[in-house]
């Protein structure tokens, strides 16, 4: 049994404090809401999940220095744009040697495109830091649905734990080197995401959806690889697999955010509907900037930007999107 830390007491946060009490550890979670500590704590229970129930070897406090007391493992659970303030926060509290932190979240920071794992090695030089990513919903981890992950660090010991305290009969991880491309992965992959949404919210297929899919992976791969991810990693779970999960399934935000796009919706009356961060709207902007800094034609991105930000009408984009100059694929 391992003592484990989460940061954030959102769906995925509880999700896998389930998965990893269940597995045999005692999880302590970090929320900022007394009334999610309370639900946590007294009734077992996540408003973002209603099918789960929550093991009572999961205790939730709002203080930072109790949730990292003795902690052999913490997950950084928080949405990206919060990563920084949050880690600043309880820093003065991690080991750094003996705490490892591995990024759960996926997102890039909008203000200095860094990866979640930069972010945190600038707050906390030194510290043991990996990326744990893939295609998974908070909604069946929670119900013990088999899901496989990759963690990716150079720390050979901290891939090790990871395994150790997830692995069972209903999760299975994959180690990885390549900690930017898996980052990036599960960033970029939202984009792409948010456009499939937006695809069904005009009404389109499953021959879009596919299109989409294998055109973004070109797209993600062409950005992820110029800023430093392996080509391979973008095939692999992270990429390829957190993106057709993320395409495909009425569980994503990101694809219910542009579902709401796609059928007439304002931003704002999206985020209001859908009421939890979006990670895609920020990754939008920030991947728009990257690929102008380095001179990559990354045509669905800049045409989603369009529609985000330029009141490009979503049937417009498409058009043009299909009707741009013929090209070899690639």
């Amino acid at each position: 049994m391992k003592k484990i830390a989460i940061i954030g007491s959102g769906s995925w946060g509880v999700a896998l404090a389930i998965h990893l009490a269940k597995n045999g550890n005692k999880v302590k979670i970090w929320s900022f809401m007394q009334e999610e500590a309370d639900l946590i704590n007294n009734e077992k229970r996540c408003k973002f999940l209603p099918d789960a129930v929550i093991p009572d070897n999961v205790e939730c406090t709002l203080s930072y220095e109790e949730a990292l007391k003795g902690a052999e493992l913490i997950l950084q659970v928080t949405p990206s744009k919060f990563t920084r303030d949050t880690v600043r926060k309880y820093k003065q509290y991690v080991d750094v040697k003996n705490q490892p932190i591995v990024v759960c979240s996926k997102g890039i920071e909008k203000e200095t495109a860094k990866t979640l794992d930069e972010v945190i090695l600038e707050e906390i030089p030194g510290a043991r830091v990996g990326a744990l990513s893939g295609p998974s919903h908070a909604e069946e981890v929670s119900i013990a649905v088999p899901t496989v992950l990759v963690v990716a660090s150079k720390d050979e010991e901290l891939k090790t734990l990871v395994q150790d305290v997830f692995m069972n009969e209903f999760m299975r991880i994959y180690t990885s080197n390549d900690i930017k491309g898996v980052e990036l992965g599960g960033a970029l992959k939202n984009i792409i995401a948010f456009c499939s949404g937006v695809a069904a919210g005009i009404g389109f297929g499953d021959n879009t959806f596919a299109a989409l899919i294998t055109r973004g992976l070109v797209e993600i791969r062409k950005l992820g690889v110029a800023l430093g991810g392996e080509k391979e990693t973008f095939y692999g779970l992270s990429g390829l697999g957190d993106l057709i999960v993320t395409c495909l399934s009425e569980h994503s935000r990101n694809r219910k955010a542009g579902l709401l796009i796609g059928q007439g919706k304002s931003l704002e009356e999206t985020k209001n509907e859908v009421g939890m961060v979006i990670e895609s709207i920020d990754n939008i902007e920030t991947a728009k900037k990257l690929s102008d800094e380095l001179n990559i034609e990354l045509p669905i991105l800049n045409t989603v930007y369009d529609i985000l930000y330029n009141n490009l009408e979503p049937k417009k984009a498409v058009e043009m999107l299909m009707t741009r100059k013929k090209k070899q694929e690639d």
